[in-house]
């Protein structure tokens, strides 16, 4: 039973050794010497793949991706995807805020009959805010989505050789890992897990990003939004007919004076809400503009202990 564990690498260079080690010690115990560590370096301002390349030299095990330039954390998973080989596959972060250790438990539970298995951060050691965005992101996603997301889920998770390879068949530019591993309805289940403080560095996702991510997302997976516009139209038009009726019947029995503080209002509320609908119309259309480019996900620059992929990013 070979494992992979596919690792995007990111702001947290000195992290890398002790990662290593208990990776290896935790490997080590599951499958012997049939494993493989799959590093992948998103283009780290901190120049990370040094250290990758490294641990490479020290240890076959580890395989080595640098990207050609930062691609984002989630198409950084997707590349160690493709390039692992495991028959069970872990995905977790580079910070060591998750525990190496917990791979045993993840995989314990696997073996009970599911395919994939979520770490859930009981007790997350983040800050306030970033926790409030988090829980305030994932009920609108299930909003949006009409299916129940929880927001303790995180990327660190064990998934059988036939969820990775559904996953990577996938090939959608804007992608979410837990949301598209949920979708695909294959037998999972959670189990909670500790969370600590970050062992170096701090997060990459500013306000800006998590923002831009959250709406790549959410426009990439309903089309709810558009029918939340069509409603709106709808009901500002029922308004605006009503509110003729009423100016109508006012004007053949009241003397009452022309409203022009209203008219401006009621102008400004129509060009507001038609401006917004544009808005979210072409999101729309702009993620189908990028969609029938076919540009590759990713393009890797460098890989070592490893094999190299074709031009679209994949591995051949």
């Amino acid at each position: 039973m070979k494992f992979s564990v596919v690792i995007p690498m990111y702001g947290c260079p000195e992290a890398i050794p002790e990662l290593h080690r208990r990776l290896t010690g935790t490997l080590t115990k599951l499958a012997g010497d049939d494993y493989e560590i799959i590093m992948v370096n998103d283009h780290c301002p901190k120049n990370s793949w040094e250290g990758i390349r490294d641990v490479c030299s020290r240890d076959k095990h580890v395989v080595g991706i640098d990207m050609s330039r930062n691609f984002g954390q989630i198409k950084a998973i997707l590349a160690g995807l493709d390039y692992s080989s495991g028959d069970w596959t872990v995905v977790m972060d580079c910070d060591l805020q998750d525990d190496p250790e917990e791979i045993i438990h993840l995989y314990e539970k696997a073996k009970e009959g599911y395919d994939v298995v979520f770490a859930r951060r009981a007790e997350r050691q983040d800050s306030k805010f970033k926790i409030f965005l988090s829980g305030l992101f994932y009920r609108f996603y299930s909003w949006a989505t009409d299916v129940d997301y929880d927001p303790a889920l995180c990327n660190f998770s064990i998934c059988s050789r036939k969820v990775v390879d559904s996953y990577c068949r996938m090939r959608e530019l804007h992608r979410a890992y837990v949301m598209y591993i949920q979708w695909m309805g294959f037998r999972q289940t959670s189990i909670d897990v500790q969370h600590h403080e970050r062992f170096a560095g701090k997060s990459g996702y500013s306000l800006k990003k998590r923002v831009n991510v959250a709406m790549e997302i959410l426009t990439s997976q309903s089309d709810k939004l558009l029918r939340v516009m069509l409603r709106m139209g709808f009901m500002v038009a029922f308004l605006a007919f009503i509110a003729v009726i009423v100016i109508i019947i006012r004007h053949f029995t009241t003397s009452a004076p022309a409203g022009w503080a209203s008219q401006i209002a009621v102008t400004f509320l129509m060009g507001g809400l038609l401006l917004s609908g544009i808005g979210v119309v072409g999101i729309y259309v702009g993620n189908i503009f990028m969609e029938v480019k076919r540009r590759p996900i990713y393009l890797v620059r460098t890989i070592l202990n490893g094999e190299q992929g074709s031009e679209d990013g994949a591995k051949e």
